[in-house]
C-alpha cells in the first residue's frame, strides 16, 4: 500500500515481516522502551490483547509481528496519536488483526466489557507533576507526564479490563518501583516476572519491565539484567536481536 507522508513525518521500518511505521518527528515517536515491552509480553494463539496508552500503535504493531494473538486493540486519548496509528494500520494491511481506538484512559471500563482481555500492557508516563520539566509540547508533555491520567488509573483499569489469570505488562522507571508493586497489589495484578534494563553494565538501571497475573499467588521472578551498551555508541547482541539486526563483533 502506497502511503502519502504529511508534513513532519517519516516512514521507519520495523525490521519484522515488512511492517513499517509513520511517526511525526515534531510530535511524539516511541522509543526502546516500546520495543522492549513488545520483546518482554507473552502472548499466546487466540489471545486477545489490549494496549493502553498506544500512542503510534507500536506495541500493537509489533506484538502482531512476534505473536500469535487474536486481535489487538490500542488505545490512547490523542486524537492526533490514534489517526497516525491507524494510517500505520492500514499501512500494514492489518486493519482485520488492530484495531486503534481514541478514548480516555481512566473511562477504559466503560469503552470495553470488563474481564474481556487476556493481555494488557502498557507504556504510560513516567513522570508525575513533580518530577522533571514538561515539554512545551502538548502531545509530548501527555506522553511523558501523568497529566491526562496515572500509574494508579492505568492499573486500576488495567484490573478491571484482565480476565482471571490475564497478564499484565508494563515498562516504567524503576524509581517508582514501590509505589508500582503497592498499586499492582491493590487491584489485584500480583508482580510474577520484574527485568531491569541498565544503559551500560556498570550504571544504575533506567527502565523496568514488569509481569502482572491477575489474581496470582505471591511468588515474583526477578529475570538477568538487560545491557543496552557494551560500550558507547554499540548496542549489546542482546538488543540487535530483539531489533532483529544483524550483531557485528569487534
Amino acid at each position: 500500500m502506497k502511503i502519502k507522508l504529511r508534513d513532519g513525518e517519516r516512514l521507519d521500518d520495523l525490521n519484522l515481516k515488512g511492517y513499517q511505521i509513520i511517526q511525526n518527528k515534531d510530535t511524539f515517536c516511541f522509543g526502546m522502551d516500546a520495543v522492549l515491552l513488545s520483546d518482554f509480553a507473552k502472548v499466546k494463539k487466540g489471545e486477545q490483547v489490549l494496549d493502553i496508552g498506544t500512542g503510534t500503535g507500536i506495541i500493537p504493531i509489533l506484538l502482531k509481528a512476534k505473536t500469535e494473538g487474536k486481535h489487538f486493540v490500542g488505545l490512547d486519548i490523542q486524537k492526533e496519536s490514534v489517526e497516525l496509528a491507524k494510517r500505520s494500520v492500514a499501512l500494514n494491511n492489518l486493519t482485520e488483526e488492530i484495531t486503534m481506538i481514541q478514548g480516555d484512559i481512566k473511562e477504559a471500563d466503560q469503552l470495553f466489557t470488563g474481564a474481556s482481555f487476556d493481555v494488557i500492557t502498557t507504556n504510560p508516563p513516567y513522570m508525575t507533576g513533580n518530577h522533571g520539566l514538561v515539554n512545551p509540547k502538548e502531545q509530548i508533555a501527555i506522553a511523558r507526564h501523568e497529566i491526562l491520567c496515572t500509574l494508579e488509573d492505568v492499573i486500576k483499569q488495567s484490573s478491571r479490563l484482565l480476565k482471571a489469570n490475564g497478564r499484565f505488562y508494563m515498562v516504567h522507571r524503576p524509581f517508582r518501583l514501590a509505589e508500582i508493586f503497592v498499586l499492582m497489589n491493590r487491584y489485584n495484578l500480583e508482580p510474577k516476572r520484574m527485568r531491569l534494563v541498565y544503559p551500560f553494565s556498570d550504571k544504575e538501571p533506567n527502565m523496568v519491565l514488569i509481569e502482572g497475573l491477575h489474581g496470582g499467588k505471591s511468588r515474583i521472578t526477578v529475570e538477568s539484567p538487560l545491557i543496552v551498551y557494551e560500550s558507547q555508541g554499540k548496542y549489546t547482541k542482546e538488543i540487535m536481536d530483539i531489533y532483529g539486526m544483524e550483531y557485528q563483533e569487534t
